[in-house]
């Protein structure tokens, strides 16, 4: 059935919600990952330079950045 079919590791149309890794090498993951995080590429890039590229860990970031506002 289609369900037990895994997605092509270059498929990046959409950010699954088990995704644990932002990739800023794609530009479409980035797109994405923005769209999800709600922040602008800029902010994605220094998050991901702060803490590393754990999805858990940017969206801490970005939390306690916009906590700060």
């Amino acid at each position: 059935s289609q369900a037990d079919v895994e997605p092509m590791p270059d498929e990046t149309s959409k950010i699954g919600r088990d995704s644990k890794f932002i990739s800023l090498e794609q530009e479409d993951q980035v797109r994405d990952w923005t769209k999800t995080l709600g922040c602008s590429k800029d902010q994605l890039r220094i998050a991901v330079k702060a803490v590393g590229n754990s999805a858990d860990a940017v969206r801490k970031y970005l939390s306690i950045l916009g906590s700060r506002k």
